[in-house]
């Protein structure tokens, strides 16, 4: 489990921000949304929710997690070796050449780990990882620049490693992707982020915008037909997670009664490639045995829900950490608040599944639709100052009553983090300000 992300210069974040899912002192010590774990003394939440207005720096808190599991996951394999490190630090002044801070603390098989680095444009100038096997804490590896420590407790082909290192590598991804078995203790760190499921933003588009794109642009046909074929929707469907995929997309009642994947024939033409490729059809619920339709015919919300579906499950299933941008984009109001509920219920999440989102739906902070499934100490709030900077801050800062309603306060602005309205609209006959 994810116990504590820290991020430094990274897009808006320019200051060192600090996301816990470590539970507060606070509520009924009998709550079962915060669990009790093996390996660490504070109980740990399975959710986090991400508050604030547009632009305010919600969505960077996520891209940074995502920036340091494709660092983690790609950087010896996949990175040009003289191609320096493709960050993205806070856009002006001094900080767009300051370097970047990323940190995380976890929980994996019941012993707490500690991994980060300090990264600028060309190299990584710092990386760490400890671990408290029986709490006491174990110095795994330090690098600073070109030199190296390792502890006593990693063995192995260390000094191999090190040298193969790139300087624009990670030691933790050159590691595994060597996959010398004498290191195999580092992989736990290496897997967590492995397993991170991140849910897909949702792609906008209307049938008149759509015919005018089939017209004009090969580019655009192609991205259609990548999101029309999301391999992960179709690794669900040939595979036995079908029914589970199935149970939940008829659980929101979308109207889907099946899913198949077909080849392309099957399609207009408008949405075949230049290869053969396979494609997604979907059963309505109707009295026609031929009520199949592209995926691409679904509506926004549907395809949102079906997009990212495959990533909830494999996330609940095998206790990963599943990150979402924009929850509301996905799901109607009622199915958020039941996600929300399912990943805070120990029967239902059994594997300890974490869940981060953004979100502007306030009703998982008020009583409209039953008692808020959010605890206060699981909702984080992020706002701008006029350098353009993120602060993001717990909503346990403003020490909210227990029964203070979460909904008017925030939309009230009484936790901050809500925009300042202007004019929206001119008045009819207002002199235009050019």
């Amino acid at each position: 489990m994810l116990i504590e992300f820290r991020v430094e210069n990274h897009r808006s974040l320019r200051d060192e921000q600090v996301l816990t899912m470590e539970a507060a002192p606070l509520g009924d010590p009998k709550d079962p949304r915060p669990r009790q774990v093996d390996g660490h003394a504070e109980r740990l939440l399975p959710v986090a929710a991400l508050y604030g207005p547009n632009a305010s720096g919600k969505s960077n808190v996520l891209a940074a997690l995502a920036f340091m599991q494709d660092v983690v996951l790609s950087s010896h394999r996949s990175w040009d070796p003289e191609g320096g490190v493709p960050r993205d630090p806070f856009a002006w002044g001094e900080h767009a050449v300051k370097p970047s801070m990323f940190e995380v603390t976890l929980l994996l098989d019941n012993v707490r780990y500690q991994y980060g680095f300090v990264v600028d444009n060309d190299r990584f100038l710092e990386e760490w990882l400890y671990a408290w096997p029986k709490g006491r804490k174990q110095t795994w590896f330090e690098r600073e620049g070109d030199e190296f420590t390792f502890g006593e407790h990693l063995r192995g082909e260390n000094k191999t490693v090190q040298q193969v290192t790139r300087t624009n590598s990670l030691f933790l991804s050159t590691a595994v992707q060597l996959k010398h078995e004498q290191l195999m203790p580092i992989q736990r760190a290496f897997r967590f982020f492995s397993s991170i499921r991140r849910g897909p933003k949702q792609m906008v588009f209307t049938r008149w915008w759509l015919a005018g794109v089939l017209q004009r642009s090969e580019a655009a046909k192609r991205q259609l037909r990548l999101f029309e074929n999301d391999p992960e929707v179709a690794h669900f469907i040939e595979r036995d997670d079908r029914d589970s995929l199935l149970e939940l997309l008829q659980a929101a009642d979308v109207g889907i009664v099946d899913l198949k994947v077909t080849d392309g024939d099957t399609l207009d033409s408008h949405f075949r490639s230049s290869r053969s490729t396979s494609s997604i059809l979907v059963k309505h619920r109707s009295a026609s045995a031929e009520a199949w339709l592209p995926l691409e015919e679904e509506s926004q919300g549907t395809l949102g829900l079906l997009h990212l579906a495959p990533h909830l499950l494999r996330a609940l299933r095998e206790g990963q950490l599943l990150i979402v941008d924009e929850l509301e984009a996905s799901l109607h109001p009622l199915l958020a608040f039941a996600l929300v509920q399912h990943f805070n219920d120990p029967a239902k999440n059994p594997r300890n599944a974490q869940l981060i989102f953004t979100t502007h739906d306030t009703n998982l902070l008020g009583t409209t639709l039953g008692e808020p499934p959010l605890r206060r100490d699981q909702v984080w709030l992020t706002e701008k100052d006029e350098e353009g900077a993120t602060r993001v801050y717990p909503l346990t800062d403003y020490k909210p009553r227990k029964e203070e309603n979460l909904e008017r306060g925030y939309l009230q602005g009484r936790y901050g983090a809500t925009p300042f309205l202007g004019e929206l609209v001119p008045p009819p006959g207002a002199e235009s300000s050019r």
